[in-house]
C-alpha cells in the first residue's frame, strides 16, 4: 500500500508540489495526470524516496521513506520514463545484478519467465548500446519488476514500445495489481488511464484539483456527465478557452 500524507517540495521560492494527500491499496491502479509541469515527476520522485519532501510524508507497505527507508524502498519498483541502464552490462547481467541487490534467491527461475514476459529472449545477450528505444524501456521494466514488488511506480511506461509492447504491458500492469500490487501510473495517454486506473488524482501546478474514480469526479461536476476523459481533463486543467462547452 501507498499512503502519502500533505506532501509538499519546495524548490526556493518554488513550490513545484502542493499538500498532496493519497492513498493506493492493494489491487488499486492510480492514474496519475496532468499537464506537463503539473509536478507528476517530481511527486513520484518523493515516493519513490529519490527527493524528499519539503513537508509530508509518504509510507510505502507500513514502512516511512523517511525514518524507515530502506524497507520501504525494498518494498517498491520506480520506472521512469528514461531507461538508466549500465551501457556494458548485457540484458540478462542487468537482471542478475538488480538480483544481488534486492537479494532474490529464486533468480535462476525468475529471469526466464520475465524474459518471456517482455520479449527480451532473443535479446539476453544484447548491451544497451545495441537496444531500441523501446526495448531498453522493457529492460528497465523487467528489472523493477524482478523483485516482486508491492509498490510499483510508473511515469510514461509505455514511451518507445510498438503496439505489440504496449498491449504487453498493459496485461502486465494489470497482472500485477491483480496479484495484489499498489500501483501508479503517470502517463499522457488518457485512453489507456481509462482503460486501466481505477481512480485518479489530477494535478495542476502542483495541487490535486480531483481525487477519486473517473465516476466520482464527475460526480462532483455535474456539467461533465457523458463527456469523455480527455473532455473532463482539458476542463479540469486547461484554460476556460479550453474547456468543452456545456
Amino acid at each position: 500500500m501507498i499512503a502519502v500524507r500533505e506532501i509538499t517540495k519546495l524548490y526556493g521560492d518554488f513550490t513545484a508540489v502542493r499538500g498532496l494527500s493519497f492513498d493506493v491499496g492493494m489491487g488499486e491502479i492510480l492514474g496519475l495526470v496532468g499537464p506537463n509541469g503539473a509536478g507528476k515527476t517530481t511527486t513520484l520522485r518523493c515516493l519513490a524516496g529519490i527527493i524528499s519532501p519539503s513537508r509530508g510524508t509518504v509510507a510505502i507497505s507500513g514502512h516511512d521513506m523517511r525514518s524507515d527507508p530502506i524497507p520501504a524502498k525494498r518494498a517498491l519498483a520506480f520506472i521512469p520514463d528514461e531507461p538508466h541502464l549500465f551501457d556494458y552490462l548485457s540484458v540478462e547481467e542487468h537482471l542478475r545484478f538488480i538480483a544481488r541487490l534486492y537479494g532474490v534467491a529464486d533468480v535462476e527461475a525468475r529471469i526466464p519467465v520475465l524474459l518471456d514476459e517482455l520479449e527480451l529472449v532473443e535479446k539476453r545477450r544484447a548491451l544497451p548500446g545495441e537496444l531500441s528505444r523501446g526495448m531498453r524501456q522493457k529492460l528497465a521494466i523487467a528489472c523493477g519488476l524482478l523483485h516482486s514488488p508491492t509498490a510499483l511506480i510508473l511515469d510514461e511506461p509505455l514511451t518507445g514500445l510498438d503496439p505489440a509492447g504496449i498491449r504487453r504491458m498493459r496485461e502486465t500492469i494489470i497482472a500485477r495489481a491483480a496479484a495484489g500490487a499498489a500501483v501508479i501510473l503517470s502517463s499522457h495517454l488518457l485512453n489507456l488511464v481509462e482503460e486501466l486506473c481505477t481512480k485518479l488524482l489530477v494535478v495542476r501546478r502542483g495541487e490535486g484539483i480531483a481525487y477519486g474514480t473517473i465516476d466520482e469526479i464527475i460526480g462532483a461536476h455535474p456539467h461533465l456527465a457523458g463527456r469523455s476523459l480527455e473532455d473532463v481533463f482539458l476542463a479540469l486543467t486547461g484554460d476556460p478557452s479550453a474547456a468543452p462547452a456545456v
